[in-house]
């Protein structure tokens, strides 16, 4: 499984082109705009084909947006997560009874090890020195011993999905890997042969 995180701020063409990549096989769009107000959110999502929507993971207004549209589901990230508390597993049992997927964000291999078998994708950064953040080394984490569906970011793109795959994770996360490429589409295709050689 390969996921694209879409850019904090909105760039030029980024729905023209995010509809080029739903069509040639996006299935996991991360939608993460931690500064844009509900009503951005929605005026976002207002433009992509609704027959889309289903590939849309939200990050931010979780029970707004879903209840709106027939998202595919949310993701908490890690302050989220732990600001759940002991409510974490009635929050996350919610969503599984909308059939809604659940997803989390890690970023020290221990906590994810600890973490209840709850989400249904676990992901864990930064594996390799990130693409759009050139001050982020990677931990070159080894989940090999973890018995969850463990995905990673940082640093992902065609060249080193085959080292990730062989660390052990399962699902490919990017943001730099394919928005800061000058064609796209063209990376994101890259990587889906490059998946395709090891998966």
């Amino acid at each position: 499984m390969i996921f694209i995180i879409s850019p904090e701020k909105t760039i030029a063409n980024e729905i023209e082109t995010l509809h080029k990549l739903f069509e040639v096989g996006l299935t996991h769009f991360h939608f993460r705009k931690p500064n844009a107000t509900l009503p951005e959110h929605q005026e976002y999502l207002d433009k992509i084909d609704k027959r889309f929507h289903n590939c849309i993971v939200t990050h931010n207004f979780h029970k707004e947006l879903c209840e709106q549209y027939n998202l595919m589901g949310v993701h908490l990230e890690e302050a989220k997560w732990r600001a759940q508390g002991n409510d974490l597993k009635e929050y996350v049992s919610a969503f599984a009874k909308a059939n809604k997927t659940i997803s989390s964000s890690y970023h020290e291999m221990e906590d994810l090890d600890a973490q209840h078998d709850i989400f249904n994708y676990y992901i864990l950064s930064p594996v390799f020195a990130a693409i759009s953040k050139s001050e982020i080394e990677g931990r070159g984490f080894n989940v090999q011993h973890i018995d969850k569906f463990v995905a990673g970011m940082g640093g992902i793109n065609a060249q080193t999905i085959p080292d990730a795959y062989h660390l052990g994770f399962r699902g490919f996360g990017t943001i730099g890997g394919v928005w800061s490429q000058e064609d796209p589409v063209t990376a994101f295709m890259e990587m889906k042969t490059a998946l395709g050689t090891v998966g």
